[in-house]
């Protein structure tokens, strides 16, 4: 069983323990539910491009960060120019939790992706009620009619929607719905990192299509080169995360752009 596998066992088990606490309606009745989205669409296209993700941990890393609170990482990014702003919500496998942007969506003003597994259509009225703007589709878990019929869900609910894949494979989930198309850098089965291959990737999607780099991104040569082969948006935590504090460090980034 891979680590994918076992976190979507998990992610069953989770989704099901939620549903028996809050219903559908209940989320409907949150504080959030019914403000109007930000666009990640528009923001990639008229700022950095960059989507910086506040990331606590992960199962290929271990620990990045444990030290520093969601408010002082995003107020940065956000201040500093980042397109939009990724908050990881698994809490076994990546650290995270729902209260990371319940905390702090009223002080943010960039559209926030809720970056989880998602599996279930009750998890979409989830990331609405604590006022996410966009939800991340994951090619390697889903089939490619559950990709159009949860994109269909989250258009709905006022979601844009990131879809990440990872193999050529995977470009039949495409649509023309999709919001924007993540091209992970890491191979899922081996963890290793290969730029040339998501520029491969790329160039097969047809020309309009937002393409967004995600992961492996360790240097601001990193970012240089995918963004000369053409790619709108770069998801990147780690590179950031990593430091005593990530703030100084988006911002330091931000100068070089």
């Amino acid at each position: 069983m891979t680590i994918l596998d076992k976190i979507i066992e998990r992610k069953k088990e989770e989704v099901a323990i939620s549903k028996a606490h809050i219903s559908i309606d209940q989320l409907k009745n949150t504080e959030f539910f019914g403000r109007k989205s930000f666009s990640l669409k528009e923001s990639v296209n008229n700022k950095s491009g960059i989507i910086a993700e506040f990331k606590r941990q992960s199962p290929s890393k271990g620990i990045i960060n444990d030290k520093i609170q969601p408010l002082e990482v995003t107020s940065a990014y956000e201040n500093f120019g980042a397109s939009g702003i990724s908050i990881l919500t698994d809490k076994d496998f990546f650290g995270g939790s729902f209260e990371d942007i319940l905390n702090v969506r009223k002080h943010i003003n960039i559209p926030i992706l809720r970056k989880d597994f998602m599996i279930d259509e009750y998890q979409f009225y989830e990331a609405k009620s604590m006022g996410a703007d966009v939800i991340l589709l994951i090619a390697a878990c889903l089939s490619p009619n559950q990709v159009h019929e949860f994109t269909a869900l989250a258009h709905e609910l006022d979601l844009e929607v990131l879809l990440e894949i990872h193999t050529e494979e995977e470009l039949k989930h495409f649509h023309s719905n999709i919001d924007l198309v993540g091209i992970n850098n890491r191979n899922l089965k081996d963890f290793k990192v290969d730029l040339q291959h998501s520029v491969q990737l790329k160039d097969q999607l047809p020309k309009d299509t937002l393409s967004v780099a995600e992961s492996g991104i360790y240097s601001f040569d990193d970012f240089k080169y995918l963004k000369e082969k053409g790619f709108d948006g770069f998801l990147m935590g780690e590179y950031f995360m990593k430091n005593a504090d990530p703030a100084k460090a988006f911002e330091e980034f931000s100068l070089l752009i």
